[in-house]
């Protein structure tokens, strides 16, 4: 008869996604293969965020570590499992068939099949974020999986958080314009959650509109001009308003590329100057085709930089809506000079305290769910954080669209009173990257 209880052997790529991860298997055991020690120990020295999970988790490890970790396993506490490790075993005749190169992922591979050989009234499953070792595990048979405890259900509500409303009558699209208090949500016939974005259409007029969830009431959004750049559609006018609200703290800005998410972030940040003591504007290095940036050539400015051009170019869009010898012009070379504004790698922004301060964090799709609590909680008094991404367009290969930060964050804070998401979907860049996005 098999047991209910299942053991899961657990990949390195795991721990570096969430180093919190051996308390989400309820009951069930946990086993680290002996590798997986070892890769985290490679990288436990750098800045990087895997760097600083590696870190954690061997801290976490060593408070729990005892001689049973090696000899039946140590309790996780109360209503949970064994966490215990696997030393390396001989690769069978099976695994060395089909890969007989001697690499982490094949002895994660050798132990797991040791491991499902010595439970068989158990199941044993590997989880990986890997999809190509789970696919190697799935044809020496065994059972493997994602780490899904902090991928969202459903991508859809994401994509459909601006409600069109085409019957609306014209009266109350007259007091919407007219009623600075705004007009009660009640008399829409609607229950929207907080911060909820709608387009009002009648049969002869239309207009933009917030819900306010402390006063209950649809407020009328203007298309502000934001430090020379102005809202071209109706979701760029949405984005503007949630990044100007002092009541929202927290905003999401998802879209494709070229719908506006970071300039508008940067220009309303900018036109908000006075009210904050920096504007931070970083971003996560996620060096491409798998190369670290120890590859490039140059100091670690230098590396950096490649990484960082497309903030600068963000900021290049501002300032050349005015001519070099204006105040505006020249004030974005005064904050830049004397750090007021500030552009930088996600990771050298870690540890710091951040109160009273415009953070935006650009590219937060290739954040996972836990750096994004991180990131968050460093948050001060007076601090208004926006994170902008694109959810179709991950870079990290143990991410997509269901499990990266960006769309936990939204799915997880959607309704809050201090919490707006706005999903852009128009491009405005040009016609060229518009019918690029679209269809290639």
């Amino acid at each position: 008869m098999a047991d209910s209880k299942k053991i899961f052997v657990i990949d390195t790529n795991v721990i570096l996604h969430d180093f919190h991860c051996i308390y989400n298997f309820q009951e069930n055991d946990i086993v680290l293969p002996i590798v997986v020690l070892e890769e985290l120990d490679k990288l436990k020295k750098g800045n990087d965020i895997i760097n600083f999970h590696a870190r954690e988790f061997t801290r976490e490890l060593n408070e729990i570590t005892g001689d049973k970790l090696f000899n039946g396993g140590i309790s996780l506490g109360k209503g949970l499992g064994k966490l215990s490790v696997e030393t390396g075993k001989p690769f069978s005749d099976k695994v060395t068939e089909s890969f007989p190169e001697n690499t982490p992922d094949h002895r994660i591979l050798s132990i797991t099949e040791h491991v499902k050989n010595k439970n068989k009234n158990k199941d044993v499953i590997l989880i990986s974020k890997d999809i190509n070792l789970r696919l190697k595990a799935k044809s020496l048979g065994i059972k493997a999986q994602d780490y899904e405890s902090d991928k969202i259900t459903d991508i859809e509500p994401l994509n459909r958080n601006i409600e069109v409303n085409e019957n609306i009558d014209a009266a109350l699209i007259s007091r919407l314009f007219n009623e600075d208090e705004g007009v009660p949500a009640e008399e829409f016939g609607l229950k929207p959650f907080a911060h909820q974005y709608f387009i009002f259409k009648s049969d002869r007029s239309s207009a933009l509109a917030h819900y306010d969830p402390d006063e209950k009431v649809f407020n009328r959004v203007e298309k502000k001009r934001r430090y020379g750049i102005s809202p071209r559609n109706a979701e760029q006018a949405f984005s503007v308003d949630a990044l100007s609200r002092p009541e929202i703290q927290l905003v999401a800005l998802t879209g494709k590329a070229g719908t506006g998410k970071t300039l508008l972030a940067l220009a309303t940040a900018l036109h908000l100057e006075k009210q904050f003591q920096q504007i931070l504007l970083a971003r996560p290095i996620v060096p491409l085709a798998n190369r670290d940036l120890g590859y490039l050539p140059g100091d670690v400015n230098e590396k950096i930089s490649p990484y960082m051009t497309p903030l600068y170019d963000n900021l290049a869009v501002i300032k050349n809506n005015y001519k070099s010898n204006s105040r505006e012009y020249k004030k974005i070379e005064e904050m830049l000079e004397k750090e007021k504004l500030v552009i930088s790698p996600l990771a050298y922004i870690r540890g710091r305290s951040l109160s009273n301060v415009y953070f935006i964090v650009d590219e937060a799709q290739n954040l996972t769910p836990h750096e994004i609590k991180t990131i968050i909680t460093r948050a001060g008094e007076g601090t208004k954080m926006i994170f902008t991404g694109d959810i179709q367009q991950i870079d990290s290969p143990y991410l997509d669209m269901k499990s990266n930060g960006l769309s936990y964050l939204t799915d997880k804070l959607l309704g809050q009173n201090i919490f707006a998401h706005v999903n852009l979907v128009k491009g405005e860049r040009s016609y060229l990257a518009e019918m690029a996005s679209n269809l290639l």
